[in-house]
């Protein structure tokens, strides 16, 4: 009897303390915000794009109420502030319910503000907000503002920040000229000793007022869309350059990133005449300092198949093979080699190799810290070691050419 009177005053002291509900949220009164887009205005305050969710319009396939009338996916309210918390509450006037940030997972930055005055105060208000999930996407606006970005509709995929993350995550996987990284990559990045990290680029190819009309979806080859483009360069969290073709996937390469891409090879007169598609890398970056002075060692060893050959070639010659080897180490070591020669070009110690000093040589590092962005960086000496190694050709061992020019003889 006793034994149940306690277990009775527990339940009730426990109901009594249960929160229940208290934060609860009707869907009803939510503005889900998908993508964000900051820019800066002429007169110098943030102006704030958001691209909020038509729940209803995504669901019925873009459908709306009225005889069939079409909606888009996604509707886009602006507002400006001396700060983005003001420019986010002065949006509240534009918009029947309340912003909902929770599901937001793309950032884009415009290129004016990334470069005029960076990216370190977004930051910190996007940090700051108990609702906002730093590990959504951060892409800057190449040669265009955040606004475009965020305004265009997108083909496929109807959600536009979805076509912009997914593009990325398959570009980063198939192409390595990009990378996707998130708010919380880049806070790490800029938490650094030089305070240099990079950022995927995005841009908005055709008109940019097309790209803002459901016609434009209706069209089998869009004439507005987006496109991920180069790799953005951030030093002391503002844009310094942009990384295209062999220095952007260098970049890739060297920070061991690169997970599928495309090496072309010249043979037999004829150049970029073998494809070669790495299935996987791995690259290693070890530092040393002698008598003062710095020195990064790169080990990169990667493992792949041939894709394509556009002249005959014997592979089933080991000595052939040795020598396609031979020249794909080449080849990819002068990609590492125009990385690195950017980066010190623009002093922008965006591998690591400052860190990788100080984690093995702390006391050098104290030494060199102060002159390293201008001294050291820029001089650095760098040994580059590439292992390159065939392991498929593909469902044929013998050239499709080669059968071609044998029964033409």
């Amino acid at each position: 009897m006793r034994r149940k009177g306690i277990f009775l005053l527990l339940m009730i002291a426990i109901t009594v303390l249960l929160s229940s509900c208290w934060s609860k949220k009707e869907l009803t009164d939510l503005a889900i915000v998908s993508a964000v887009g900051i820019d800066k205005t002429k007169d110098g305050r943030y102006h704030l794009t958001l691209q909020i969710i038509n729940p209803g319009n995504v669901a019925g396939g873009m459908q709306g109420g009225g005889g069939g009338t079409q909606s888009p996916p996604v509707t886009i309210y602006s507002a400006s502030g001396d700060n983005l918390v003001e420019a986010s509450r002065r949006a509240s006037g534009r918009i029947s319910r309340r912003l909902y940030y929770a599901h937001t997972n793309l950032v884009v930055v415009g290129e004016k503000l990334a470069r005029e005055e960076g990216v370190n105060t977004l930051i910190d208000a996007l940090d700051r907000d108990p609702e906002f999930r730093t590990t959504s996407s951060l892409v800057i606006a190449n040669h265009s503002t955040a606004a475009d970005l965020v305004k265009t509709l997108t083909p496929v995929d109807k959600i536009p920040a979805n076509k912009v993350l997914k593009t990325l995550e398959f570009t980063e996987r198939i192409w390595g000229e990009n990378v996707k990284v998130s708010i919380q990559d880049v806070m790490k990045g800029l938490q650094s000793p030089e305070g240099e990290t990079v950022v995927s680029g995005f841009r908005l190819v055709g008109n940019h007022k097309q790209a803002q009309k459901l016609e434009n979806l209706q069209e089998s080859a869009p004439e507005a869309t987006l496109r991920a483009s180069g790799i953005a360069v951030l030093k002391q969290g503002k844009l310094v350059d942009w990384l295209y073709g062999s220095p952007a996937r260098g970049t890739v390469w060297i920070l061991d990133e690169i997970q599928g891409t495309d090496i072309n090879i010249d043979w037999g007169g004829k150049k970029e005449a073998i494809a070669y598609e790495p299935v996987r890398q791995k690259t290693n970056v070890s530092a040393q300092v002698k008598k003062g002075q710095p020195y990064i060692s790169i080990h990169t060893r990667v493992e792949g198949n041939i894709g394509e050959m556009e002249v005959p070639v014997d592979i089933t010659n080991p000595k052939v093979l040795t020598k396609i080897e031979q020249a794909l180490r080449k080849e990819i070591k002068k990609e590492l080699k125009k990385a690195i020669e950017q980066a010190q070009k623009n002093k922008t110690d965006v591998f690591g190799f400052g860190e990788a000093i100080r984690r093995s040589r702390p006391n050098d590092w104290k030494k060199l810290k102060s002159k390293w962005s201008d001294v050291y960086f820029p001089e650095l000496n760098v040994d580059i070691t590439v292992e390159a190694y065939i392991r498929r050709t593909g469902l044929r061992n013998k050239s499709f050419l080669s059968d071609i020019k044998e029964n033409q003889k």
